[in-house]
């Protein structure tokens, strides 16, 4: 089973093969679990959109078109389960505020650029930084960035979706596309360089 692809696996599972559906989820645990923890800001809450993740697609399963690619379905479902949750959380943050006080270049073929964060040019961290230290300071970068700004990064970099697909997964303007993820890009930029100024201030 593990020479299937994505969209095989997925074909056995609508076909009543439940063993096919539990091997996707442990496929993309690690990746998407990654990704919604950076999206969200919490590995708690990032748990929780990974099972309605999986849930919709259980739900969703006929809609799928199965000529196209797993991956990105997958990945934008997580991402949209993603976003409602974060305006749950901004809702809820303004009800508290109210109340008494008591977070690389290759091509699909049409030459639209991939964007990959390793690529940006920013200060590197510290040789001898371990993954678990980059992966915070990644994170405390992230979480500068406004939701936007932060989804469009997290999707161009963990599906390596090129501009087109971008705009057809996020159903905006390819120009939208291109000044939003150029803004991301910067912002994370910057916040980069901020965080890693303030980690060799503490050191």
């Amino acid at each position: 089973m593990k020479e299937l692809t994505d969209e095989k696996l997925f074909d056995l599972f609508r076909r009543g093969d439940m063993g096919s559906y539990r091997k996707l989820i442990e496929r993309y645990k690690d990746d998407l679990l990654r990704f919604l923890f950076r999206l969200v800001g919490d590995r708690t809450a990032a748990e929780d959109v990974f099972q309605e993740t999986f849930m919709q697609i259980y739900q969703s399963c006929d809609t799928f078109d199965i000529e196209r690619r797993f991956r990105p379905w997958l990945f934008t479902i997580a991402a949209n389960k993603g976003r409602d949750y974060l305006r749950k959380k901004m809702r809820r943050q303004e009800v508290d505020l109210l109340a008494p006080i008591g977070g690389g270049d290759a091509s699909d073929g049409s030459g639209a650029m991939f964007v990959d964060l390793l690529e940006v040019e920013v200060e590197q961290p510290d040789a001898a930084m371990d993954r678990s230290e980059r992966d915070k300071l990644v994170q405390q970068a992230l979480a500068g960035l406004s939701p936007t700004l932060k989804e469009i990064l997290l999707l161009a970099y963990f599906q390596r979706l090129s501009y087109v697909q971008i705009a057809e997964e996020l159903s905006i303007p390819l120009g939208t596309v291109k000044s939003r993820l150029h803004a991301a890009v910067a912002a994370f930029a910057k916040r980069w360089q901020a965080v890693n100024k303030g980690q060799e201030e503490a050191a």
